[in-house]
């Protein structure tokens, strides 16, 4: 029923755009409210997520043409590729991107960091000492910003593999209607690139927003699971000896369906720093600021208990931030230099900014390392 209703709102959205582009206004308006009709029957009947959210700013853009068109403005102000124009093929999107990352810009979590070595880096260069193969399929989650997306990169950086990385929302904004097919040429683009001998690492960001356990699925968001699922039980073949991973970072695992998560053979939990660990951010984020001698690090290490690595980063930057707006509301900027960072401006950056995790999906997020974690 979804894929009957997307392909009517796509045929009268671009109906729409020929009627505006030729000035034919009366027709153009129909035509978008009968798109926009559509689009209503297709967001009632959708579960909160990317796709309810597209279809009601797909509903607004054509809402706001409408009033143009009534109000004598010429030409459309729509972009109608969502509903109404074929995608271009995945080989002019999807772009191998070249990380400059080291394993050592990522601060501890060196449990993590082995889990993925030996997972990826080993078997790639030594493929003969693993007979019974090995892990294709990784899945990485924790707490937002603890580095999950640098140990992607990091591993891409070692192995010089092609670096391909998904944004679930991205993918689906652009491909709604035929979005399952674009992920299938995806998928087979990097297989031919490992079959001819280039290591290829697909990263897809936020992978609970496609492939989350749903009560009531339409729409695009259930085919592009399903088509996930066949490619990755494609790579999962025991008999292949391709160099082609799949890695996914999620915050919120337990959104994940059972069967999703069976193709993730190594599911790497990335923690948030403990009290060595965060020593060690305070000493990487203040190496280039300028610090009056009483500042201790390891004392802000223990009061920011709970913190992320990005937040550490955001409470450095802000105290930097901060001795520059008073250097520059006191003269022009152009002579002198801003005072030292105290152990006050910290204690006052850290008293407003509260660590960015929720202490209860920390709690969960535990809960399912101890339950699926491997």
């Amino acid at each position: 029923m979804s894929q009957e209703l997307e392909r009517i709102a796509a045929s009268r959205a671009r109906e729409a755009v020929q009627y505006d582009r030729s000035g034919q206004r009366h027709k153009a308006i129909k035509s978008y409210r009968e798109a926009i009709d559509v689009l209503w029957k297709l967001y009632r009947l959708s579960p909160d997520g990317t796709v309810k959210r597209i279809y009601a700013e797909k509903i607004k853009e054509y809402q706001a043409r409408i009033e143009e068109l009534q109000n004598g403005v010429e030409g459309p102000s729509v972009r109608v590729d969502t509903f109404a124009e074929q995608s271009p093929q995945p080989r002019q999107q999807l772009q191998s991107e070249k990380p400059n990352v080291s394993w050592d810009d990522i601060v501890n979590i060196e449990e993590a960091k082995k889990a993925i070595r030996e997972s990826i880096v080993f078997p790639t260069r030594r493929p003969d000492l693993f007979p019974l193969g090995w892990p294709r399929g990784i899945l990485l989650f924790g707490p937002p910003g603890c580095g999950k997306t640098l140990l992607a990169a990091a591993v891409a950086a070692e192995l010089d593999a092609s670096f391909y990385v998904l944004d679930a929302a991205s993918i689906m904004s652009k491909w709604l209607g035929e979005s399952e097919r674009n992920v299938s040429k995806i998928f087979n683009q990097c297989r031919q690139e490992a079959r001819n001998g280039k290591p290829c690492i697909i990263f897809i960001d936020e992978i609970d927003s496609l492939t989350a356990e749903r009560f009531m699925e339409v729409g695009g968001e259930a085919r592009v699971r399903n088509q996930l699922i066949k490619e990755m039980d494609g790579i999962l073949d025991k008999g292949r000896r391709d160099f082609l991973y799949v890695l996914a970072a999620t915050n919120k695992p337990w959104h994940l369906d059972e069967p999703f998560i069976r193709r993730f053979q190594k599911r790497i939990f990335v923690p948030l720093p403990d009290i060595d660990a965060r020593i060690m951010l305070f000493e990487k984020y203040t190496k280039g600021l300028r610090l009056e001698a009483g500042v201790e690090l390891s004392q802000l290490a223990k009061i920011t208990d709970g913190y992320s690595a990005a937040d550490i980063h955001d409470i450095c930057m802000e105290a930097q931030l901060k001795v520059v707006s008073e250097f520059f509301a006191s003269n022009t900027g152009e002579k002198g230099e801003p005072r030292p960072i105290t152990m006050d401006d910290f204690m006052e950056i850290i008293k407003k900014r509260k660590q960015s995790v929720v202490l209860e999906n920390l709690k969960k997020l535990l809960d399912w390392n101890s339950k699926h974690g491997t």
